[in-house]
């Protein structure tokens, strides 16, 4: 029996790291195996994956020869980085460009790299449609990723640059969920006037992943955007009604309200709303709907997502 190629998954214990490897073990006939990266391998989460399967190895994004120990012997690694973590764009840079030498050195065959756009191509600094953040950026959180996509080509990473989405479980964990507006209704807000939104479930995106590395050579080399579904705030408030069985309204605010909202990274998502409405049909023409399915044919939609998350979602009481 042929030996099974490993890939490394950095933030294995997270929702798109978390993905990949569970997807890998529940597909042990491709022929990959998952050493699943994490700060503590104490943790509940790394001892549930190890539980399952997965090799569980100690590594840091701020120790680089952690890194390089981590990817010896892999056939390929899944990188990732966690702006919200720490909210610093150049911390980002320092983490992708470990990433990125610990591959060269180590010789993998294939990374994915999970980037998005570097939204300076679009909307300069000195453009003032938004207000420049941290000195450099348009939207931190996008702006780093995309410019590290670079890191990687400079050090001659055989890489595929994996543009995600939205993630539906934003609606349970970062309070973008429906909430109670001053007259009492329960609003879902969205700074989007009226454009597309691609979506995705979170855990979808490490399926998609390992669509990509069960393609071999196919994706090296390119650009590839995914998503569940691309849909407006209207619509998602319609689906949240039905699944939540009461009225939910959109609340359709402008980018600059969201960004006085004044919760943490507020700015930097009002930034990223407006990008993604003035910029949609580039943002959403990225993000192939069909493509995605191909790579990961158990791709839920909104609806699908929602039924299964619905008791997750804390509504305001009434």
């Amino acid at each position: 029996m042929a030996e099974k190629k490993v890939i490394v998954v950095v933030g294995a214990t997270g929702a798109q790291g978390g993905g990949l490897v569970r997807a890998i073990l529940a597909d042990p006939a491709a022929g990959f195996a998952a050493r699943a990266l994490t700060r503590n391998v104490d943790s509940e989460r790394a001892r549930q994956l190890a539980s399952m399967g997965a090799e569980v190895t100690q590594a840091d994004l701020d120790d680089p020869e952690s890194l390089r120990r981590a990817f010896e012997g892999a056939y390929g690694a899944f990188c990732i980085t966690n702006f919200w973590e720490h909210f610093s764009p150049e911390k980002e840079l320092a983490q992708a460009e470990a990433m990125a030498k610990a591959a060269h050195e180590t010789g993998l065959k294939h990374v994915i790299w999970s980037t998005l756009e570097d939204t300076r191509r679009w909307i300069s600094l000195d453009d003032d449609r938004m207000p420049t953040l941290m000195g450099h950026y348009k939207v931190p959180h996008f702006d780093a990723k995309g410019e590290a996509d670079d890191v990687f080509r400079k050090h001659a990473v055989p890489t595929t640059f994996l543009l995600t989405s939205f993630y539906w479980d934003n609606l349970i964990h970062l309070g973008m969920g429906p909430k109670k507006d001053p007259e009492g209704r329960v609003s879902f807000t969205l700074p989007m006037g009226g454009k597309k939104l691609p979506g995705i479930a979170a855990k979808d995106i490490g399926g998609c992943a390992f669509g990509i590395f069960k393609a071999g050579s196919q994706y090296i080399g390119k650009t590839l955007g995914i998503a569940g579904e691309h849909l407006t705030g209207q619509e998602m408030a319609q689906a949240l009604s039905k699944t939540l069985n009461r009225e939910i309204h959109f609340n359709d605010v402008s980018p600059s309200v969201y960004r006085s909202f004044g919760f943490p990274g507020a700015d930097d998502l009002g930034n990223m709303f407006q990008f993604k409405s003035e910029f949609s049909e580039v943002f959403v023409g990225n993000r192939n709907l069909e493509e995605s399915r191909r790579l990961n044919p158990q791709l839920q939609t909104f609806a699908e997502w929602l039924k299964e998350n619905a008791s997750r979602i804390q509504l305001d009481p009434e």
